[in-house]
């Protein structure tokens, strides 16, 4: 994950630190030859003045002139290596640096917010011309870590209530299913017990595939006939929760398209009768902006608490992770990094950061 923002970056950096070095070096250039034409004039002024001393016949005592304050070391220092990032030259590299965030997927608004970040911490800053990159990478870093809010501690909120009622919901083909069956494997790992609601009575053999993934795991799966009232499942399965002293209730749901409205309203039947602790979108990092409008419609139209990427072991992009957070204000949970059941990683967003390579 993250390659292809990773590489971008490091391009972006090798490149526009050479250019402002190479900037700063031409005007410390220019400043050096006016200096030397400075001090060639006033060597000219001196001989001249000192040859009509010799023609005057008396030779009155001259005049010390007043010794100028000897310049500290660190504030010549200052002068020859140091120099204040200016708006030319911040325009200059986030020109490209916004072209390389673009391409990988980063929504126009987190664009725009890094953008404003890296203005207020960069603009008027005294570095080294050596240390601009470093300084550089260290503004982007806050920048983007102030975009990503931190998720939740999902075992201590299932641990606090019961039965924990969590439903998910998506588009059709974004991984759902199975991301719900890893997190029932993550939960058990930390000795949780489940029960799942096949709740997605739309679809030919969604039912038949929550079955096979319940039978692999050892949990028992709630379900009606297809056709069914889909939020009698979910309210069968919470009930069931109850009697049998079962930890968590997670409800799958028929994948459906942010725009169909009928579908959309069974959404929200089923949160009234089930009455959810946690409302999870699940959306596949792959498909960058098209994730981030799915995300955001499901928001607005249901309200969602947090967000699980899929297939975000094959995103190379990386924009999807950084934006989707930002955009719904809310905290991405786990990241899908596989095909099996523990390939489920809680999102750490200074890990990904890290795999910026900043």
């Amino acid at each position: 994950m993250f390659k292809f923002l990773k590489d971008k970056l490091k391009g972006f950096f090798k490149k526009s630190s050479e250019e402002i070095v190479e900037k700063i070096d031409i005007k410390e250039k220019i400043e050096e030859e006016f200096k030397e034409d400075k001090e060639a004039e006033k060597e000219k002024a001196e001989e001249k003045r000192d040859k009509k001393e010799k023609l005057k016949d008396k030779s009155p005592e001259i005049e010390k002139p007043l010794e100028e304050k000897p310049e500290g070391f660190f504030a010549k220092l200052r002068k020859r290596y140091a120099f204040r990032i200016n708006e030319e030259l911040f325009n200059k590299f986030w020109a490209e640096l916004e072209t390389v965030l673009l391409e990988s997927n980063a929504a126009l608004d987190v664009v725009k917010k890094i953008k404003q970040n890296l203005q207020a911490g960069l603009i008027g800053r005294e570095t080294e011309k050596e240390k601009v990159e470093g300084l550089i990478k260290e503004e982007l870093k806050k920048a983007i870590g102030e975009l990503m809010i931190e998720p939740f501690n999902v075992i201590k909120r299932v641990s606090e209530k019961k039965p924990f009622v969590m439903v998910f919901f998506g588009i059709n083909g974004s991984g759902k299913t199975t991301t719900i069956a890893k997190l029932v494997y993550y939960l058990q790992q930390h000795k949780l017990s489940c029960v799942l609601a096949a709740a997605d009575t739309f679809r030919a053999a969604s039912i038949e595939q929550l079955e096979k993934h319940a039978s692999n795991l050892k949990v028992g799966v709630i379900k009606h006939n297809y056709g069914a009232d889909a939020a009698a499942v979910a309210f069968d399965a919470v009930s069931y929760a109850k009697s049998h002293n079962i930890d968590a209730v997670l409800i799958d749901t028929a994948g459906r398209m942010h725009t169909h409205a009928n579908l959309m309203r069974e959404m929200e039947k089923i949160c009234r009768v089930a009455k959810p602790d946690l409302k999870i979108f699940i959306g596949e990092a792959t498909v960058g902006n098209d994730m981030l409008e799915q995300a955001r419609s499901f928001s607005d139209s249901i309200g969602i608490d947090a967000i699980i990427l899929s297939k975000a072991d094959v995103d190379e992009k990386g924009g999807t992770a950084i934006s989707s957070s930002y955009i719904t204000k809310k905290p991405i949970l786990f990241l899908g990094t596989g095909q099996g059941y523990g390939d489920l990683k809680p999102f750490d967003k200074e890990r990904v950061i890290e795999n910026l390579g900043l």
